[in-house]
């Protein structure tokens, strides 16, 4: 079955509230939940007892961190907020503080991951994992996810590989057009890093299970035409592979002055307030009709 996938859940209720319309109006079937959300209580109160599955977003650029702040200096300012890029994590790996930045992001995620493990007990739901705008996918913060699941004997059946299938972009490029040329790049580097962390942690990972992925080339601009344009092809490649497919899209915009002040990364600011927030909460909503055709 195909997993229609909206990340970012648990941040506010309003924006948390946008989410679950998709899941009661459209085709959302799962969603990603931010440990770290300054109005989590009420956004897991708002979940459905049944029909969607849920992750944990691992984060470590948007509010507040939930290890102590001192503890973790390379990640988060003196206040708790977030303060390291994606460029840092990367360089990270190759640099002689590798195993103290390693260090400092087991602690973050081990807080995240234990703060959110009792709704996957209260639901019966086993472990998936991803990360916000897939900074987990960097080599040093991948080992240190990696590290805290074997050391806290984590059952977890899902860790999201965000390996798309360019070949399948290519074929359909003149009717997906315009999207930005930055995408690209995003999701070459990702099959990269995919790459790596698949082939050093390949019998760990053997166990958990793999999807087809759809989301980065058409990051901010997965609108009903473009999603209608590939869901076909792209359940059949899955199929031939003999995988499950997931589609990524983030329909949870913010709007409210109150929340928006809470909202600590510049590019997460303008990423929630953008309008295509709303086309991609409309193309999961469309889709219903046409899901439903195609059964």
């Amino acid at each position: 079955m195909t997993e229609f996938h909206a990340d970012d859940y648990g941040l506010f209720a309003e924006q948390s509230d946008r989410i679950l319309e998709c899941f009661y109006h459209g085709v959302l079937n799962g969603t990603s939940i931010f440990a770290n959300g300054p109005e989590l209580d009420d956004c897991i109160q708002m979940l459905p007892k049944e029909g969607i599955k849920l992750s944990i977003h691992l984060n470590l650029m948007q509010g507040t961190c939930l290890a102590p702040a001192e503890d973790i200096p390379f990640l988060a300012d003196c206040g708790g907020n977030f303060s390291v890029s994606f460029p840092q994590l990367l360089f990270a790996g190759f640099s002689g503080k590798k195993e103290a930045y390693k260090q400092q992001i087991k602690r973050e995620y081990r807080a995240q991951i234990r703060k959110l493990q009792p709704i996957f007990r209260q639901t019966g739901q086993a472990l998936r994992i991803d990360g916000h705008a897939h900074w987990h996918m960097a080599p040093v913060a991948f080992d240190a996810m990696m590290e805290v699941i074997a050391e806290d004997d984590l059952s977890v059946d899902y860790i999201r590989i965000p390996y798309e299938p360019l070949g399948l972009y290519a074929k359909h490029l003149l009717r997906i057009l315009p999207f930005p040329g930055i995408n690209i790049v995003k999701s070459i580097l990702l099959k990269l890093l995919a790459a790596r962390n698949l082939k050093k942690w390949r019998t760990k990972l053997q166990n958990t299970e793999r999807k087809l992925f759809l989301g980065v080339m058409l990051s901010g601009h997965f609108d009903y035409r473009r999603m209608k344009t590939l869901l076909r092809d792209a359940e059949i490649l899955a199929a031939k592979k003999g995988i499950g497919l997931e589609i990524l899209a983030h329909p949870g915009a913010v709007s409210r002055a109150e929340n928006l002040a809470r909202v600590t990364n510049t590019n997460d600011y303008r990423f929630f307030t953008d309008p295509r927030r709303a086309a991609e909460a409309d193309a999961f909503l469309k889709l219903k009709t046409t899901v439903s055709e195609n059964e």
